[in-house]
């Protein structure tokens, strides 16, 4: 059969294969949910080895307005690695002083293009770049979701990860024989440098990949610092109800909720979109179609890819995927959905996850939004 690999494939495949990992709830070893949880957790976040953050980042407002009915703060940070952590928090206008409303953290997507970050799903103002503008219309029905949802009465922070927009890599600070002819895009924005900064920033991850494994880290694990600061910083809000968390994404976006739902207990509520399949798909078949952000060394072993979202059982979790979506194998995400149910079946709460696909390629459209903060009022609301 055909596959990424040729001649290696079925053996790539075999030695991850469709066997029940040894951290697997479904494995039968483990008796007890909680204790199952814990063992499978510590062994994640050992194989993440993420790096570390001894302190939560105090966040500084640096302007403050309102748009399209929300109350809005640009926001940043500093972090012990790379420069200022720039962010938008939206809540509704008319909310009370005193109201403590849900929070959720929106996750920006990859999309290939790392110029933009929080850009791509929440909106400050009436200017919209260009490329921003068609990203939307292509992946998110046009909309900005992190407003949609705030409108919907949430406090929404949603905020640039590593190397997106201001912490992006700046080709001015890189060696010459890795930057190559290519310039840092200026102040204007213009979109021929910016597609051209993106066409850099894509051959530049291999590059990132190595020199994360060879510090002792993982891009997952330095995403999931970055994502746990942030959600901290949420949860620290005066108007935020820090009982009533929630995250989710599209694409990469999906990714970072898959680490930042399944092993972070503050997160009660979750929606992972376009991001959700095994590890033989990344085998065999779309291992091309997704960037090196993804991958855990050793991980496969323990836990298919699903299960990791499921460490988060019997906590309540909707999974967004479409059928014609190029980055999975249909049946690989329907054998995903299979594998979470079964976890979830065995933690006693078989209600709390649900895989809903739609027609379409790789998306989070109005429908799917639409079902995604459905999911949310009825666990954070009710």
């Amino acid at each position: 059969m055909l596959n990424t690999i040729g001649v290696y494939g079925a053996w790539a495949a075999n030695i991850v294969g469709r066997k029940i990992g040894a951290y697997s709830l479904r494995s039968g070893k483990f008796k007890n949910v909680d204790a199952w949880r814990k063992k499978a957790r510590t062994r994640v976040w050992d194989l993440l080895a993420p790096p570390e953050l001894k302190r939560i980042p105090k966040p500084r407002v640096d302007w403050t307005g309102t748009h399209d009915g929300l109350h809005v703060e640009r926001l940043s940070w500093q972090l012990p690695w790379g420069p200022r952590t720039e962010a938008v928090f939206l809540k509704p206008a008319n909310a009370g002083k005193k109201e403590k409303l849900p929070g959720v953290l929106a996750l920006h997507d990859h999309g290939g293009k790392k110029f933009f970050g929080w850009r791509k799903i929440a909106q400050v103002s009436a200017a919209l770049h260009p490329m921003v503008q068609e990203h939307r219309d292509y992946d998110y029905g046009g909309l900005a979701w992190a407003n949609e949802v705030a409108k919907r009465g949430y406090a929404v922070l949603c905020h640039d990860t590593f190397p997106f927009a201001s912490r992006r890599v700046k080709i001015a600070d890189v060696l010459p024989r890795v930057a190559g002819d290519a310039k840092d895009p200026g102040p204007d924005e213009k979109l021929e440098e910016i597609e051209a900064y993106h066409r850099w920033a894509g051959g530049h991850e291999h590059i990132m990949a190595k020199a994360l494994f060879s510090a002792g880290t993982t891009w997952p694990g330095v995403y999931l610092k970055e994502d746990q600061a942030a959600l901290s910083i949420l949860a620290s809000r005066p108007n935020v109800d820090a009982a009533r968390l929630a995250c989710g994404g599209l694409s990469g976006g999906g990714m970072r909720t898959v680490f930042l739902a399944g092993l972070d207990d503050r997160i009660r509520c979750c929606f992972c979109a376009g991001f959700f399949t095994t590890w033989v798909d990344l085998v065999l078949y779309k291992n091309w179609t997704h960037t090196w952000m993804t991958y855990v060394p050793l991980l496969p072993r323990d836990l298919d890819f699903t299960e990791i979202l499921g460490l988060r059982a019997p906590l309540p979790t909707l999974v967004l995927n479409c059928t014609e979506d190029p980055l999975f194998t249909t049946n690989e995400v329907k054998l995903g959905g299979r594998i979470v149910a079964d976890v979830y079946k065995r933690a006693g709460a078989p209600k709390n996850f649900r895989l809903s696909l739609y027609p379409g390629g790789h998306k989070l459209d109005a429908p799917m939004q639409a079902e995604a903060f459905d999911w949310f009022d009825r666990w954070l609301k009710a």
